[in-house]
């Protein structure tokens, strides 16, 4: 009986993750083939802002950023592990700060590297103390 309900429950934890998996496939963003504008505005410690326009072909912000000189970072298996943005350096281990991303006035929940590019976009860079 004990092994019937472990069975059960270990298929219904692959079920579920196999779910998730092909949730995630479907409703990622997809990236943009061809020349698109964007605009990424990057918000330093001290609050002011500073705003950036390109015109691009790439198809994901992280190769923008590394392109135009905008950021620098590690890129690691990870992606882009971005350091410091227009000359400002954000370090974790010395005061929990990173550089958050938004996309318009949303929260990236990827790195710059999953972040697809569109014909318009609008782009932010902030400096976070966590």
């Amino acid at each position: 009986m004990k092994n019937k309900k472990m069975v059960v429950s270990a298929v219904a934890l692959i079920a579920a993750a196999v779910l998730m998996l092909g949730l995630w496939f479907t409703t990622r963003q997809q990236a943009v083939e061809g020349a698109k504008a964007i605009s990424v505005t990057v918000v330093h410690k001290d609050g002011s802002q500073k705003d950036f326009h390109y015109h691009t072909d790439a198809e994901y912000l992280g190769d923008v950023l590394l392109e135009e000189k905008l950021a620098e970072g590690e890129v690691s298996t990870y992606g882009l592990m971005i350091s410091s943005v227009d000359g400002e350096t954000a370090d974790w281990s010395k005061d929990q700060s990173y550089w958050a991303i938004f996309i318009g006035e949303d929260y990236a929940t990827t790195g710059a590297d999953g972040i697809a590019l569109t014909d318009g976009g609008i782009y932010s860079l902030v400096y976070t103390i966590g």
